[in-house]
């Protein structure tokens, strides 16, 4: 038998991409399933960028280019980041990447050592523990509360931080919360990144999907002075509804950036040449068309807080931003099914909703918090309103 390798056993399989199979493979069986699982927008790629994609290939995109990507995609990041946060960058600051979640994984291989700590807010993506994990780096998950919008107390931070702590990786709107942080609370975090000398990951992949329409902000906007030790993180899957075209960018300190282009340069190469040319496209393509999805998300997010109320035992915090509601159902924890099985965790609580009303949302454990389900409403109305029905019934008959 062949030894798996002991990074790998280390790994956990994703949470949020395990429910979303599994309801797909429920669905292929003729099972009417409603998926409030994804983390894709359920709108299509505009045509616009479709056209450039076809335009791209009659042109000849389809060999081997730089491993930092085009440098006309670079530039035309440079010039959307000026535009939405007003920093400058050059395109030697920038690296394209095969997906928002490459240009993190080459940033951590890049930064972390063996046995080196980077602090990741609860609730967290899924994938940062892991990834951290397998850049050889031990995630320090910092708990939060409901109560204070999952904005962890500065203090708390501060008693995290030991001489293995490098740096931090932040997400803004949340996955899986929607919540975007308040600018008090990055400003105090900034002054911790500083006395500590941290370096920032700022995942700003949902930046743009705000319902309040206002432009993006990072921990960038508090403290422009830390540039030389924030990267940027960014793609065009939410924004653009282009999630399968799998491209993303990491952009900062030039030095960390060309080592990230080394790693790349052994592994990927480099992002597929016409989707880059999509990518270009859509980065300069008007914006009305994503102001418009950013409204339906917002009218979705107001349908589903509207339901929701109406459900005895789920507390949650409206969304800003994103696709997403984090729900607390733990007042159903001990709670028994019709056959006696009682529900002990979220993930017991997903499972009851997939099996007995055919809603597939994912568990907080993924995420940190067990107390919780995270919901997306990246679907229509008439399907929130049918999952709404369904989990009101089934939640119901819990004794």
């Amino acid at each position: 038998m062949i030894k798996l390798s002991e990074r790998v056993k280390a790994l956990k399989p994703s949470a949020t991409l395990a429910v979303d199979a599994k309801a797909k493979a429920l669905k292929a069986q003729g099972i009417n399933v409603i998926n409030l699982s994804a983390g894709e927008p359920d709108f299509d790629t505009p045509s616009i960028i479709k056209e450039a994609c076809i335009q791209a290939l009659k042109e000849g995109y389809t060999k081997y280019t730089p491993t930092p990507g085009l440098l006309s995609v670079r530039e035309a990041i440079c010039e959307k980041i000026k535009s939405d946060y007003g920093y400058d960058y050059t395109p030697e600051e920038v690296i394209v990447t095969t997906g928002a979640k490459q240009a993190i994984f080459n940033l951590l291989l890049a930064l972390v050592d063996e046995g080196d700590e980077v602090l990741v807010l609860s609730p967290y993506w899924v994938s940062y523990p892991e990834m951290i994990t397998c850049a050889g780096g031990i995630p320090k998950i910092i708990p939060s509360k409901f109560e204070n919008r999952f904005e962890p107390e500065p203090e708390l931070i501060e008693k995290s931080i030991t001489p293995k702590t490098i740096g931090l990786i932040l997400n803004s709107p949340s996955n899986p919360s929607g919540l975007i942080y308040t600018q008090e609370f990055l400003k105090d975090l900034s002054d911790l990144i500083k006395k500590y000398n941290l370096w920032v990951i700022s995942d700003d992949i949902y930046d743009k999907l705000r319902f309040d329409l206002k432009k993006p902000e990072n921990i960038l906007s508090t403290s422009v002075e830390l540039k030389d030790r924030v990267f940027i993180v960014n793609g065009v899957s939410k924004t653009y509804a282009m999630t399968g075209w799998r491209i993303g960018w990491a952009v900062g300190p030039k030095e960390v950036i060309k080592a990230c282009a080394k790693i790349q340069g052994q592994s990927t190469s480099h992002a597929t040449a016409f989707a880059q040319k999509a990518a270009e496209a859509a980065l300069k393509m008007p914006e009305e068309e994503i102001q418009q999805m950013v409204k339906t998300f917002a009218k979705r997010a107001q349908l589903l807080c509207k339901l929701l109320k109406e459900i005895p035992g789920i507390e949650f915090i409206p969304p800003q931003g994103a696709f997403y509601l984090f729900a607390k159902v733990s007042s159903y924890f001990g709670k028994r099914n019709k056959l006696g099985k009682a529900i002990h965790n979220s993930v017991d609580f997903a499972e009851y909703l997939l099996d007995e009303a055919r809603v597939a949302v994912v568990p907080g454990m993924a995420f940190g918090e067990d107390e919780f389900i995270r919901i997306s409403f990246a679907t229509s109305e008439e399907n929130l309103e049918e999952a709404y029905q369904r989990i009101k019934e089934c939640l119901s008959k819990l004794s």
